[in-house]
């Protein structure tokens, strides 16, 4: 369909052309011209998309924006698009969208549904999209929910973009952590069977160890009372922690969070990619052996400290398996682009993983890091810290039962990642205007039942005429509605998927409005309501859109 992304385009190269003839003519002197950059301002007035082009350029060419404005509107040929041009003090061009074109373009998205989303932004290049990736050594709190959520909707965008996703979760399976939760296993289950054991020091003392060596205990009885110590830690922590990655990978799907891969960190060991990264990175100068530890020269790079790669008892660091991980991702793999999303403790590790990304000669521009920040829960007003269940942190899976995935979804996409956030679960509960999900949501349902009943009523859209919608509720409607694509790119770009709650919520706001101001189904006449017919379908079609990008649930009635 032809929509606001081409129209936004094309008012662009419109203006950049209209430049150009104005420096030709000599009416604007020949300077270096920035980006042009189009925006929809929040006030009617002031048009449906504007720019401040003529303010950027004033300096270098010397004259008034308002003078520069004038010259530019002047040059501009005519748009079928747009229906008016306003140069508005002290240097803003103000565009007016045409309510024909808009009319026009419900018919497109009635006759193409899918067509809203479909922007060839990506074409076709791999994208990663690695998020959560908790170690399986406990259950998942509300914080990876955010950066499931953030991940699975990002990745749904990127498609829509054109680019070939691989949604991923890194399973750490390796490392001490892995060893204590072995041996803390095994002490639990050792416990179970009125053995004296202790958790050791290091170890998971939360109540869900005790639970998992209950299911084990109940399932294999005492088998591994009877073998070596050793071994029993090995065989039945290997046990516990699939029982681990099977819980999370359920507690995410309750979510709406799938992935297309689950990678082993032990992998990277037992299949090269280790050794591979450590020796380019040996080669190259960049690791040093001091203190009995091996070291990845960060400084020479610009970072603020060196950083140790391998211990002085031979076993890698954190940051080794991650180097290993990222040398299997750009190099073996072949992504074109890679996005990690990590919890607000991993942003110091952001600029050493692009300064050895650089030193493995890989450009670390294709690497994108979106820091998830943390979530406080709250009940009204009050802060909720403790599991009525546990006794400990509220559990994901906790929130996802009391306020359904809906709900989590919706409130972990509004607010941008790097801002800290509040979940206020009493607001989630509420049926009202005042909880956003269910705004948006009864739109969508609001819509089914006008069909509804406008099917009882023997009315359909075929043969509207879209150019009997002039009403101002019914134009302001439109003009949100051309703009998913070009809020679809916006995430795409700038990797905020916030910027689709916000745009559903306002659709939402402005379908509300229009339903109040317009009814729709009116026996006494039949060609406007033959229109407005086919102004809801299509805003039935993008509210599905919206929804279905954000893995919410579509509601036909509620």
């Amino acid at each position: 369909m032809t929509n606001i992304l081409t129209l936004k385009q094309k008012l662009t190269q419109e203006i950049e052309n209209a430049i150009k003839k104005a420096q030709d003519d000599g009416s604007l002197p020949r300077v270096p011209v920035p980006s042009v950059v189009l925006e929809h301002p929040q006030r009617s007035e002031h048009g449906d998309i504007a720019t401040s082009l003529p303010l950027k350029l004033a300096r270098a060419m010397a004259k008034k924006p308002s003078d520069i404005a004038a010259e530019i509107t002047r040059n501009l040929s005519p748009m079928p698009e747009i229906s008016g041009v306003e140069v508005a003090l002290p240097g803003f061009i103000n565009f007016t969208i045409s309510p024909a074109w808009l009319s026009v373009q419900v018919n497109m998205i009635i006759n193409d549904p899918k067509g809203v989303t479909k922007i060839d932004a990506g074409k076709g290049k791999k994208v990663q999209v690695e998020f959560v990736s908790v170690n399986p050594t406990g259950p998942l709190h509300v914080g990876h929910g955010r950066g499931a959520v953030l991940g699975s909707t990002l990745a749904n965008v990127l498609e829509a973009c054109g680019y070939h996703v691989s949604r991923e979760y890194y399973i750490n399976d390796a490392g001490s952590q892995i060893d204590a939760f072995k041996r803390s296993l095994f002490a639990r289950y050792q416990q179970e069977f009125g053995i004296e054991a202790e958790v050791p020091q290091e170890g998971y003392f939360g109540a869900y160890m005790v639970e998992l060596a209950r299911d084990l205990a109940g399932e294999i009885d005492r088998k591994y009372l009877d073998m070596s110590e050793n071994d029993a830690i090995k065989e039945l922590g290997e046990i516990g922690l699939n029982k681990m990655i099977a819980e999370i990978r359920k507690e995410l799907a309750v979510l709406k969070v799938e992935f297309d891969e689950w990678f082993s960190e032990r992998s990277l060991y037992s299949d090269g990619y280790y050794q591979k990264a450590i020796s380019i990175l040996q080669e190259g100068g960049y690791l040093a052996n001091k203190e009995f530890a091996t070291w990845f020269v960060s400084t020479s790079l610009g970072d603020s400290k060196d950083n140790v790669v391998i211990r002085s008892d031979g076993s890698p660091t954190y940051f080794a398996a991650d180097i290993a991980y990222h040398y299997n991702k750009f190099i073996a793999r072949g992504f074109d682009r890679v996005i990690d999303i990590w919890g607000a403790d991993h942003q110091g590790h952001v600029s050493r993983m692009k300064n050895v990304l650089g030193a493995m000669d890989i450009d670390p521009g294709r690497l994108d890091v979106i820091i998830s920040q943390m979530v406080t829960l709250k009940r009204g007003g009050e802060l909720v810290r403790i599991s009525k269940r546990s006794g400990e942190l509220i559990t994901l899976k906790e929130v996802v039962e009391e306020v359904g995935a809906d709900v989590c979804r919706y409130f972990f996409l509004s607010r941008s990642a790097d801002s800290q956030m509040d979940f206020d679960l009493e607001l989630a509960m509420q049926e009202s205007s005042e909880n956003p999900v269910y705004y948006i949501q009864y739109a969508h349902a609001r819509i089914a039942s006008i069909l509804r009943l406008a099917k009882e009523e023997d009315l359909t859209h075929e043969g509207g005429d879209t150019a009997l919608l002039n009403d101002s509720s019914e134009l302001a409607l439109m003009r949100r509605l051309v703009e998913l694509p070009e809020v679809i790119e916006m995430v795409a770009k700038s990797l905020e998927p916030h910027h689709l709650a916000y745009y559903a919520l306002d659709l939402a706001t402005l379908f509300h409005s229009f339903y109040k101001q317009c009814r729709v189904v009116q026996k006494d006449k039949p060609e406007l309501s033959r229109a407005r017919l086919k102004l809801v379908i299509a805003a039935k079609a993008v509210f599905a859109s919206t929804l279905n990008l954000m893995g919410m649930t579509v509601p036909e009635s509620m």
